[in-house]
């Protein structure tokens, strides 16, 4: 079992604690250079293969290998231990957080927002807020984790379970939930970015991984800490191929980012407290109630990101919603850690 114990929480880099700094240079390098010099881009958009494009595409497969590489299918044997607050963060992910975030985006984009947006773009915003709540993030987690000192062993086995769950249950709930919206979605091309995003990558990830490991627990993290900063990389020049298409509607209407940002937070805010709240009724250790409410608050925004890119374009709405979601969400996690840290002796002084 201490093979588990494999650094799996890194500590919060430089890139990591400075990545809405850095999403925020890209989207004004994005935009300027759109502006400036739209041609490359246009010619980079029109690089497709079946509806994907391919430059994206390998952007994306950089940034969620690494990411995979960490993840350990072995540790589902660990469901006994935690089977509580497995049982929380699974009910959050994949019962409440989806559905939460289309109730918002009806709510808030629908009407609340609706006279300010632009109304053709609406239902791709919408989309967008959906693909980004309906997979639970794989890689920033080990990080929260860590700053809330959360047990090792729950993160692995929780964050295993939900990369095997969303091979299966990504594309349903996208386009049940899609379908409520009265928004119209090829089920090939969805299905095409499951394989794509979820199982090419994790097949690709898990050989990797077993042939690292077979020198050694310390090869595979020198190949972890190589890897990183062509991941956080990738991110960031996806970011800036977004907002370059995108910048003349975000110019238009600059609003827009904060009113897509609204839904966000508050369905952050909203998951991660009921997530919490409902581990301390359950009795379970804060140090798995923690991770429990972060996983069960933060979104896997780059398969948000490839998914909205495949099935709405580059210059959607969608596409222009999850990157909305990668904005702001290192600030507002980091704000339900400092949470979940301060109130640690109010939890464990009533829990059961």
């Amino acid at each position: 079992m201490t093979a588990m114990l494999e650094s799996p929480q890194p500590a919060l880099g430089l890139f990591e604690r400075w990545l809405s700094l850095w999403v925020f240079l890209c989207i004004v390098a994005g935009i300027a250079l759109g502006q400036w010099t739209p041609g490359p881009f246009e010619a980079l958009g029109r690089i497709e293969v079946a509806r994907v494009n391919v430059p994206v595409g390998l952007l994306i497969w950089v940034m969620i290998i690494p990411m995979l590489l960490r993840i350990d299918f072995a540790a589902m044997g660990q469901v006994r231990q935690h089977w509580r607050g497995i049982g929380v963060t699974l009910a959050i992910n994949w019962l409440v957080k989806p559905f939460s975030m289309a109730l918002l985006g009806w709510l808030f984009l629908r009407h609340v927002f609706a006279p300010y947006l632009p109304a053709d773009q609406v239902d791709s915003y919408v989309a967008g807020l959906i693909l980004l709540a309906a997979a639970p993030c794989t890689a920033m987690v080990f990080v929260w984790s860590r700053l809330t000192q959360g047990d090792p062993y729950f993160t692995l086995s929780q964050v295993a379970i939900n990369d095997a769950i969303m091979i299966v249950a990504f594309a349903p709930i996208v386009a049940l939930l899609l379908g409520l919206s009265a928004i119209v979605v090829p089920w090939d091309t969805l299905l095409t970015s499951v394989l794509l995003y979820i199982v090419v990558p994790v097949v690709i990830a898990q050989l990797w991984r077993k042939a690292l490991l077979r020198g050694g627990e310390p090869r595979l993290q020198a190949a972890l800490a190589r890897l990183q900063p062509f991941s956080t990389a990738a991110l960031l020049a996806t970011i800036v191929l977004l907002f370059a298409f995108q910048g003349r509607q975000i110019l238009a209407q600059p609003l827009i980012i904060a009113m897509l940002a609204v839904p966000i937070v508050i369905q952050v805010y909203f998951n991660s407290a009921l997530a919490y709240w409902l581990n301390r009724r359950l009795g379970v250790a804060h140090s798995v109630a923690g991770p429990s409410a972060l996983i069960g608050a933060s979104n896997f925004f780059e398969l948000a990101v490839a998914a909205a890119i495949t099935l709405f374009g580059f210059e959607s709405g969608a596409a222009l919603a999850t990157v909305v979601g990668v904005l702001v969400e290192v600030p507002v996690m980091l704000s339900v850690v400092h949470v979940v840290n301060r109130s640690r002796p109010w939890y464990e002084g009533r829990v059961a």
